[in-house]
């Protein structure tokens, strides 16, 4: 028989635990498995009539163009955008790190983007890739051609724009990921590393960068996660516009199950990107080699 104090403790724990719970299922475990069931209906949102279809949602998703679109312009938007922001990251941490006059200047400098509002931001640069903004004009004065009605308005240049625009908000976010990360790795390794005659280039490598493995993978984990799931700068700058050359794989899932009400066809292609979003995260655990010693 179980002791009384031991379950007295454990519906203690239970009543701590049991706003979480309450949360978990109700926000979290209970909207997933009903979109599912969403996903297997043709459910128009302003109807009161659902029928079951299976997994017709899913077969019209691979041949519809606009959601194929969505996934491409969302994987350029990854790719492109991931690569330039850990690099810039890494680069900025190294460079605050250093003993300098007004690095704290710096630091909040590079950071105060990330806490600035993301509709702000992308109203602001709007105007600056619009045809008479600053960055128009700047252009103009290298004798840099530029697009007739702007940056956005042209489907060449419209996504490129917007992954600068992300880049440059989120590199001083993960800048502070990283320099958390330098200031961790203990100062006997490169004092050691000195007493045998190594470069800052071998120190760079030997030491900093297998110190950071854990971090990168973080950044690189969690920068994806965002990067897939791309909207507010496509709502406020684009629409995915010009002739869906911004449409991603969030905005679609938006457009059709808010603007075109079938929900069920949105829920389909919102789990088609968890899928996707789920086998990319465990490429690259195991590209990171997690659960290895930092040592190897």
């Amino acid at each position: 028989m179980p002791r009384r104090d031991s379950l007295y403790g454990n519906g203690i724990k239970t009543a701590y635990l049991s706003p979480w719970l309450v949360t978990l299922l109700l926000f979290w475990v209970y909207p997933l498995i009903y979109s599912f069931y969403l996903s297997l209906t043709d459910f128009r949102l302003l109807s009161d009539q659902t029928s079951f279809v299976g997994l017709q949602n899913y077969i019209r998703l691979f041949s519809d163009p606009d959601f194929l679109k969505a996934l491409a312009n969302t994987a350029i938007f990854v790719v492109g955008t991931i690569p330039f922001t850990t690099v810039i990251a890494l680069i900025l941490a190294l460079l605050v790190n250093r003993r300098i006059p007004g690095a704290r200047i710096f630091r909040s400098a590079y950071f105060i983007p990330s806490i600035t509002s993301l509709v702000v931001i992308a109203l602001i640069f709007t105007n600056l890739y619009s045809r008479g903004g600053y960055l128009t004009m700047l252009c103009n004065l290298v004798g840099i051609p530029t697009p007739e009605r702007g940056f956005l308005f042209s489907e060449k240049t419209a996504l490129p724009a917007i992954m600068a625009m992300d880049i440059w908000i989120a590199s001083g976010y993960y800048m502070l990921l990283f320099l958390a990360a330098l200031k961790s790795i203990p100062e006997e390794h490169y004092e050691a590393a000195s007493l045998d005659g190594a470069s800052e280039w071998s120190k760079f490598v030997r030491i900093t960068l297998p110190q950071l493995r854990p971090m990168f993978l973080y950044v690189v984990l969690i920068n994806t996660i965002k990067s897939f799931q791309v909207f507010v700068e496509i709502f406020i700058m684009t629409k995915g516009g010009p002739l869906n050359s911004t449409l991603t794989a969030v905005y679609f899932v938006y457009d059709r199950g808010l603007h075109k009400f079938d929900m069920g066809y949105a829920s389909a292609a919102a789990y088609i990107l968890v899928v996707i979003i789920m086998i990319f995260a465990l490429l690259q655990m195991k590209l990171f080699g997690i659960g290895r010693s930092t040592t190897e």
